[in-house]
């Protein structure tokens, strides 16, 4: 279902990507056990780390800081749990499979970007942007990818980067009943680290959705 190019492969030969399709995500339960589940790894975050510096200790969120770098931006997901660590801040409430995602990306630090299946027009390339592309973001602005970037794209354009995120088109909404769930992984982030986000990911859209299944999962190597 997704293919990297060869320019992907030649320009991150230690990248990985994990991918995940969950079907069957309709006659959703409440969002109680969800909700419970969310403070518990509210409090992981608070208990675990003692400041900024032993969250950037972290090999995953090392790993993103390292890519981030090179295209001088910062790693968004580790603002985002310095908010929840040190600030008293909650993770937000939104559809429930896009907070399943973003649980389980605070909770490993792995990037991870979710789309609607029945809106993408498949096959899938994962690529290497040349900074000349443009897509529309999920605030509706027109964005030019990073040269270099790692991105996804299907047969209309990017789907989604790195540095920018997904796309406003393929956007998981509520009516979604099919997702793809992708992880994108510089070098530093290994085989096992994917699997358990994914495990995690499945592990909380099943807390209401119980009837959800994995269609596909698969890691990807440039190598």
């Amino acid at each position: 279902m997704i293919q990297a190019t060869e320019k992907w492969k030649e320009r991150h030969p230690d990248a990985k990507m994990g991918f995940m399709v969950m079907d069957q995500l309709m006659y959703g339960m409440g969002t109680e056990i969800l909700d419970a589940e969310k403070e518990k790894v509210e409090q992981l975050l608070r208990n675990s780390f003692a400041d900024s510096t032993s969250l950037k200790g972290q090999p995953a969120i090392a790993a993103y800081v390292k890519y981030y770098k090179h295209f001088k931006k910062t790693y968004h997901v580790l603002k985002q749990q310095e908010s929840v660590a040190f600030k008293g801040k909650s993770i937000p409430q939104s559809i429930p499979i896009v907070e399943a995602m973003f649980m389980a990306e605070l909770k490993n630090g792995l990037l991870t970007a979710g789309h609607d299946y029945d809106a993408l027009k498949l096959p899938l390339y994962l690529d290497t942007a040349q900074g000349t592309e443009s897509y529309t973001l999920m605030s509706r602005n027109i964005q030019q990818p990073k040269n270099e970037d790692m991105i996804l794209c299907d047969q209309c354009g990017v789907i989604s980067s790195i540095i920018y995120g997904p796309d406003q088109r393929t956007r998981i909404v509520p009516e979604t009943k099919t997702a793809l769930f992708v992880i994108y992984a510089p070098p530093g982030i290994s085989d096992s680290m994917i699997r358990n986000h994914l495990t995690d990911m499945y592990t909380y859209v099943k807390m209401v959705y119980p009837e959800a299944v994995v269609e596909q999962q698969q890691i990807i190597s440039a190598r």
